[in-house]
């Protein structure tokens, strides 16, 4: 008799068997080891693609391969639903940012589920839910009141449609927004930080402890930390009170400055720049501002300023 394969029969059984027996739920004993297989939380955009099956397939084959060796594996799922995204494309659509975001969650939870991957969904989290925002708001007071938490002015890229910060990676090599296709601005932001830079000398030995890492990676992190170990130096302004702060790794070679640069986004360009000049500086700051951060700084064009 001819046996044939029917996914869509024979899965959907299969499936709705695992979640009665609660197969995929994290076991709270311990006596076995812990494994935690966690993924990019994906942006609820109504449907997974295949970008996104890729991703979760690569970490389920990991679970289960734990899971067999005896492990305890927790591989959680959620939404990283909080933010701009969201209220934009219920405006487009003249809906409720909330009735938009959890439809799509609801859509796209389907379609994980009828993927087969094995997911804890009692640990489910959606980043636009109070249950969950109200802890990332404990968090960042705990770092106000320990003083890692201030603000101050910094140069962004900025998307003029989106009307949001984006980071450098989301601004393609023509200098647009990855998602608006605007051409991105750099504008002067007041904006939060926070201090990891008290702890860049944990960081920086603390990588030591990653074994098994390769050196390559250990090797961009102690990049990103990008510690530096130099002076301070000021400059006074002649005729002004004001002072320029420089940094550098080699301050014995301060005699042999013959000028300094300052930023077209730096506060004292407009008040240094004479009468005289102050239009053409207005030009070329507006210019640059609306250039992306790699055009600024593309090692085969000129420099300028």
């Amino acid at each position: 008799m001819e046996s044939r394969y029917n996914p869509a029969s024979l899965e959907e059984k299969w499936q709705q068997s695992w979640t009665e027996r609660q197969l995929y739920q994290t076991p709270e004993t311990r006596d076995r080891p812990k494994f935690y297989a966690l993924s990019m939380f994906p942006y609820p955009s109504g449907n997974l693609h295949m970008g996104h099956v890729r991703v979760y397939t690569i970490t389920d084959v990991i679970g289960r391969l734990k899971r067999m060796q005896g492990y305890r594996v927790l591989n959680p799922m959620g939404w990283d639903a909080f933010g701009l995204p969201a209220e934009n494309a219920a405006i487009e659509r003249g809906i409720h940012p909330a009735k938009w975001t959890y439809q799509n969650i609801a859509q796209m939870k389907q379609q994980l589920e009828r993927l087969g991957i094995a997911f804890d969904w009692t640990r489910e989290v959606a980043t636009c839910s109070p249950e969950y925002y109200k802890w990332t708001q404990w968090i960042f007071l705990q770092f106000f009141n320990a003083g890692l938490a201030y603000q101050k002015e910094a140069a962004v890229n900025w998307d003029p449609i989106d009307q949001t910060v984006l980071a450098n990676e989301q601004v393609d090599n023509e200098g647009r927004s990855w998602r608006s296709g605007a051409k991105v601005e750099r504008k002067l932001l007041k904006q939060w930080f926070f201090k990891i830079t008290d702890y860049a000398e944990q960081l920086l030995n603390d990588l030591d402890q990653l074994t098994g890492w390769p050196e390559r990676v250990k090797l961009m992190q102690a990049n990103w930390i990008g510690k530096s170990v130099g002076a301070y130096l000021e400059f006074p302004i002649v005729g002004s009170s004001e002072k320029v702060a420089v940094f550098t790794t080699r301050p014995d070679t301060v005699y042999g400055v013959t000028y300094l640069v300052l930023a077209p986004e730096h506060p004292l360009t407009r008040k240094v720049t004479t009468p005289d000049r102050l239009a053409a500086v207005e030009s070329f700051i507006e210019e640059v501002s609306n250039q992306s951060e790699l055009e600024r700084t593309a090692d085969d064009k000129p420099k300028r300023g």
